[in-house]
């Protein structure tokens, strides 16, 4: 695998790495909203020309035939189309807002299925990704004074939001090259660094520190995983701190289930489970009861936005959903009903076949990895970014966010091509 590092990259590799070395350049200029669904379609494109050119001028051979998972994820994503396209029928929206939220569908539930396959069928190798990760880290800590000492020098909380906000048709903060913001309550800074909001660079925080630990070069590793933590842990994002402390393990305990020793291990735990079980259970529930009180008017605000969005789902719309996101009332301070959570918007907005839509491409590529995880590295790597995916699920919108987290996606679909890494895999189709 590590050979593979110095073979030139191809056209679609070079897209990738420079869109992810350049990530604070295009912060600072507002792009990266643009950019992130500029380059999914550009790679689809890329992937159609290739296969049916049968592959491309500084290609590796032929382009990879498209792996089961990755047509359950295309097949999931354009679902996701017909059933906002029913739901708006439903409820009579119009053709205007129609044409809109399908221009919503390409930035976001588009580039979740777009980015696998062009990971697959172009077989992107995981260490360019890896690499260009490690050189965001790098600049990630040269630029971290900047942003800590700003709340305390005086710096403004906000430099400016980019004209490009025009082309892009979401909200100011994605737009926004914010320093810091005060957390309301608390009186604390809390930083967001290239992402719209804090929760949502701990989750690229995350990303970063599983795909950094990755490469091969210490040197590089070293900074990448330091720049990765630097975003998850002063993101402040519970959640980030959840996912670093608990993905790890459990995908290095899943690539070993077919070992005799790890089963050895695993009946002592369960029988210790089994005794130990109701304290375990008791003191998970204070967890909890601390976790959410961390940021009580956070969580009571999730909270009720989720009660909402499922009460008028089984009252309204159980199988298309609402079609549009609708804003709460006052108590909820007018945020979107079912924002902070995939499955609670998805119910509301895209109903029952919504959520389906997604949990079964989630489901199918999570078994797939998880078997191949036991043979190859990139599997692992590739389960790990599903983890995350799926933990985020619960605190994000995973689609109003797939314009930043794409280097996962792309991950994932590499992993789902049958020894992808030949070295490390005896898994062939």
């Amino acid at each position: 695998m590590a050979a593979s590092a110095h073979h030139p990259q191809t056209p679609a590799e070079r897209l990738i790495a420079l869109s992810i070395v350049w990530t604070w350049p295009l912060w600072l200029v507002g792009g990266l909203y643009i950019v992130g669904p500029v380059l999914g379609w550009t790679l689809a494109a890329i992937v159609a020309l290739s296969l049916y050119l049968g592959g491309l001028p500084g290609s590796e051979g032929k382009p990879a035939a498209t792996p089961f998972a990755i047509k359950v994820w295309l097949a999931g994503m354009a679902a996701m189309l017909v059933i906002l396209w029913i739901g708006h029928a439903n409820f009579e929206l119009g053709l205007a807002k129609t044409i809109k939220s399908s221009i919503g569908w390409a930035k976001g539930w588009a580039l979740i299925a777009l980015f696998p396959f062009a990971g697959a069928v172009l077989k992107v190798r995981p260490e360019v990704i890896y690499r260009a990760i490690c050189k965001l880290g790098l600049y990630t800590l040269l630029v971290l004074p900047v942003f800590l000492v700003a709340p305390f020098v005086g710096l403004p909380e906000l430099l400016w939001v980019s004209p490009l906000k025009v082309l892009g048709g979401a909200g100011p903060d994605y737009f926004a090259a914010q320093l810091y913001t005060i957390e309301p309550g608390a009186g604390r800074p809390r930083w967001q660094f290239f992402a719209p909001w804090s929760p949502a660079a701990g989750m690229i925080g995350v990303i970063c520190v599983l795909l950094a630990a990755r490469e091969p070069h210490v040197g590089w590793k070293s900074i990448g995983i330091a720049g990765g933590l630097a975003l998850a842990v002063f993101s402040q994002s519970r959640l980030a701190l959840v996912s670093l402390i608990v993905i790890a393990p459990i995908v290095w305990a899943a690539a070993r289930m077919d070992r005799w020793w790890m089963w050895l291990l695993a009946a002592p735990a369960v029988l210790m489970l089994t005794i130990f079980g109701p304290f375990l259970i008791e003191l998970a529930d204070t967890a909890i009861n601390e976790f959410s009180s961390a940021r009580a008017d956070s969580s009571r605000v999730r909270a009720i936005l989720g009660r909402i969005a499922i009460d008028r789902w089984q009252t309204e719309a159980f199988w298309f959903g609402h079609g549009v996101v609708e804003n709460g009332p006052h108590l909820v301070e007018y945020m979107p009903i079912g924002s902070h959570h995939s499955w609670f918007g998805l119910l509301f907005v895209k109903g029952l076949l919504g959520a389906f839509a997604l949990a079964i491409p989630l489901m199918v590529t999570a078994g797939i990895l998880l078997k191949r995880s036991m043979r190859s590295n990139d599997a692992q790597t590739g389960l790990c970014m599903v983890l995350v995916l799926v933990l985020y699920s619960f605190g994000e919108n995973l689609e109003i966010l797939a314009y930043l987290y794409w280097p996962a996606l792309v991950i994932i679909g590499a992993a789902l091509v049958p020894a992808s890494t030949a070295a490390c895999s005896e898994d062939t189709a």
